[in-house]
């Protein structure tokens, strides 16, 4: 697979269900990756960090911030099998947690940037190819 490096760090934030969206929830320059996911009992955000209120700003907000992002060049094909797992095998292997999300075109992998240098090296050594910044 070939991967890019997206620019700045990201976090996953947790809302409950029935919230409506923040207004700083969203991509404010239309180039960075922003994902929102009602699922039941949350909603749930990935977004730029930068884009996240600090502590009371936040109100009721659960946030990880800290993470790598890296976007698989496509678009991809449907039918593929495996995606996924080839870029996560190698990962769990190396130590390295992952959180994904998908969307229409391609699949994106975040690592804790705490990580990046070891995320980088075994994805580099199962075979992809990354490009960064």
């Amino acid at each position: 697979m070939e991967l890019d490096v997206l620019a700045g760090e990201y976090a996953v934030c947790r809302l409950d269900a029935g919230e409506a969206l923040p207004d700083w929830i969203g991509p404010r320059d239309g180039s960075r990756l922003c994902s929102v996911t009602w699922a039941g009992t949350e909603l749930s955000v990935l977004c730029p960090a930068e884009q996240v209120p600090v502590d009371e700003e936040a109100g009721d907000v659960r946030v990880t911030a800290g993470w790598l992002a890296l976007r698989v060049r496509g678009p991809l094909d449907f039918a593929l099998i495996g995606v996924l797992a080839s870029l996560a095998e190698p990962l769990r292997e190396a130590g390295v947690s992952v959180f994904s999300v998908s969307t229409f075109d391609t699949d994106y992998l975040l690592v804790p940037a705490a990580d990046r240098f070891t995320a980088l090296a075994a994805l580099r050594e199962a075979g992809h190819t990354i490009a960064e910044g």
